[in-house]
């Protein structure tokens, strides 16, 4: 059959039920192959398999194959040693899928997920992934009859997957499903008849589920589509959820059962039923058996729910919420007066005790807020969102959450903002974090899922009332969003546009890196001047020459003047050194006064009394 151009696919899948193939890689395993295996590279080293497994697909009744590609992208590849070899792969995928023997058949030129999640606020971040996309799906389609991208479960990389498939074969119809949870949503929550409106707005000719728990649940995807998009549905569901026996993964949903979920699919106006993790030859063909006897007359489709161009695209927000109403710091800064905090790094142990008390002291010595550090130094310490809840619930400080994005993947980071506010946590400062290999945890896991520029986004996103994909929430989350900035950065001029983009990001405020020296602080608040937000100095006073050698050679960020580091050796004794780190940091804060909006103190060690001194008569 010739390649089928869009339109063409469509009436193609409308003009009658259509039965799709059952899992290749499913049949793959239970032929021997090892699970570690690369199994689309199965299409060069062992042919005759693969092709087997197609022939058996079309021997039951099967009319839509798709090539053993799922995973012949280049980052997925480059995982098995075989980067270089994604046109030979996928080129020979299709071949073995176009010679299989067995009825006159269309070939689907499979395209699954990268395995990355693509920042959903910066579309240079997904670049790499969308080129593996356009790389694939370049070699793939001259040998086949449409597309079919599938088994996505972030609906961000499906639309870069179908975006890279328009432009790079146009002229190929193209089918996506996507995978959903038990309640019709993706795992990042988008419903599914958004996904479906999305999709189609974006290209799709056809769109369905796939995959997933089992028939029921792409079932109650597919329910969810059909008002919302008039586009041919598809379902592909997996036989079930598997379990591992004697060393080999099990499904356990019968043939008879997915022919009975068939039978609803078609019910519901559904134009392909195949199958995907699980079903083998005997699911095909019971489904054949269900489409023969099914009238394509009898198909029948609720009223189709025109998508608007808002709700297809998700850009309708509402406004900002005002930070004023939830932050005493949004507050201080919108008035113009100079905001106070000292940074504590929570408790080593289970008990915040001892580090309320400080917080009392520091709050009766005029200190209005806390910063609370995150994880400082890829160190493990009680929960900064705990113990930042805790200063809130004391009341004596308002806290200042660090935030950062290095032990947390999307759905982690947005479930912990929303606990954040619920727990009346304010302002956030949004940061990267450093790696593990710096801390005392160094083979402890990075995530890295969003930088800290994602992260500001993030939090502007909730501030309209909207999660991380684009769903409303019963409200906005009225936070004061900070970014963090190095202005004794090696590569100021990266650095600058850095804060740039965190600033247009939505940033409120900005809080820097300890500094010791007045005309850095004034060189590079000139430097920021066309997008200046309130700025907040860092000051650390130092301990001792060690103290400051360590911070200067080791800690990443942190720059101590030589000037600095030669008066702290000149220090003859403990206190000597103290003394000469208070008065340096005091300087700082008397520069702050004239220059920035604010100030925020860390004390080494959470030693309160080093940033009382330091800001005591000054604030």
């Amino acid at each position: 059959m010739p390649a089928m151009r869009p339109a063409e696919l469509r009436e193609f899948l409308r003009e009658r039920p259509r039965v799709g193939d059952g899992a290749v890689g499913t049949a793959l395993y239970l032929s021997g192959v090892p699970s570690h295996r690369s199994f689309d590279n199965l299409n060069r080293s062992e042919p005759d398999r693969v092709r087997a497994v197609h022939a058996a697909h079309l021997a039951a009744g099967a009319e839509l194959i798709s090539t053993n590609t799922f995973g012949a992208n280049r980052i997925k590849l480059e995982r098995h040693g075989l980067g270089a070899a994604v046109a030979a792969i996928n080129r020979a995928g299709a071949e073995v899928a176009r010679t299989a023997s067995g009825s006159p058949r269309v070939v689907l030129g499979a395209v699954g997920p990268t395995g990355k999640t693509p920042d959903p606020f910066d579309e240079a971040a997904s670049g790499p992934i969308r080129s593996a996309f356009v790389e694939q799906i370049a070699a793939l389609a001259p040998g086949v009859d449409a597309l079919l991208l599938e088994t996505f479960t972030n609906l961000g990389e499906a639309l870069l997957a179908l975006s890279a498939a328009r432009e790079v074969a146009p002229e190929l119809g193209t089918i996506v499903v996507m995978t959903f949870t038990e309640d019709g949503r993706t795992r990042l929550g988008t419903p599914a008849s958004r996904v479906a409106m999305r999709l189609a707005a974006a290209g799709a000719d056809a769109v369905g589920s796939n995959c997933g728990v089992g028939p029921a649940t792409t079932l109650t995807a597919l329910e969810a589509m059909r008002p919302a998009v008039d586009v041919p549905l598809v379902a592909q569901p997996n036989a079930g959820i598997p379990d591992r026996v004697e060393g080999r993964f099990l499904y356990p949903s019968s043939p008879d059962y997915v022919a009975h979920y068939a039978r609803r699919y078609l019910r519901l106006g559904v134009s392909l039923i195949g199958g995907c993790c699980g079903t083998a030859g005997e699911h095909v063909a019971a489904i054949a058996g269900v489409v023969r006897a099914a009238s394509a007359g009898s198909r029948t489709r609720s009223a189709v729910i025109p998508p608007t161009a808002s709700s297809a695209s998700g850009s309708a927000v509402e406004a900002e919420a005002p930070a004023a109403p939830r932050s005493r710091l949004a507050r201080t800064l919108a008035a113009g007066e100079f905001a106070v905090s000292v940074e504590l790094d929570p408790p080593w142990g289970g008990s915040p005790r001892a580090l309320l008390r400080r917080a009392r002291k520091m709050a009766d010595a005029g200190v209005q807020f806390v910063n609370v550090a995150d994880g400082p130094r890829a160190s493990a310490r009680m929960s900064a969102i705990a113990f930042a809840a805790l200063l809130e619930r004391d009341g004596a400080v308002e806290s200042i959450l660090h935030y950062q994005c290095r032990d947390r993947n999307l759905i982690g980071i947005q479930a912990d903002l929303l606990g954040a506010h619920a727990l009346g946590i304010g302002n956030v400062l949004a940061v990267t974090g450093d790696p593990p290999k710096l801390g005392d945890y160094p083979h402890a896991t990075a995530v890295f899922d969003m930088d800290s520029v994602g992260l500001i986004r993030l939090v502007t996103n909730l501030r309209r009332g909207l999660d991380l994909a684009g769903n409303r929430l019963a409200g906005a989350l009225p936070f004061c969003v900070g970014a963090g900035v190095n202005p004794a950065a090696p590569d100021l001029d990266r650095e600058i546009a850095h804060l740039e983009r965190k600033v247009a990001s939505g940033a409120a405020y900005a809080m820097t890196q300890p500094i010791y020296d007045q005309r850095l602080l004034d060189a590079f608040l000139g430097r920021i001047a066309a997008f200046r937000v309130p700025v907040l100095v860092g000051v650390l006073p130092l301990v001792s020459h060690r103290n400051a050698e360590f911070l200067h050679n080791e800690v990443p960020g942190m720059t101590v003047p030589r000037g600095v580091r030669t008066r702290l050796a000149g220090a003859r004794t403990k206190k000597a050194a103290r003394a000469v780190g208070v008065s340096v940091a005091r300087d700082m804060v008397r520069a702050a006064r004239d220059l920035a909006e604010g100030v925020y103190v860390m004390p080494p060690f959470n030693r309160v009394g080093l940033a009382l001194r330091t800001v005591r008569g000054l604030v």
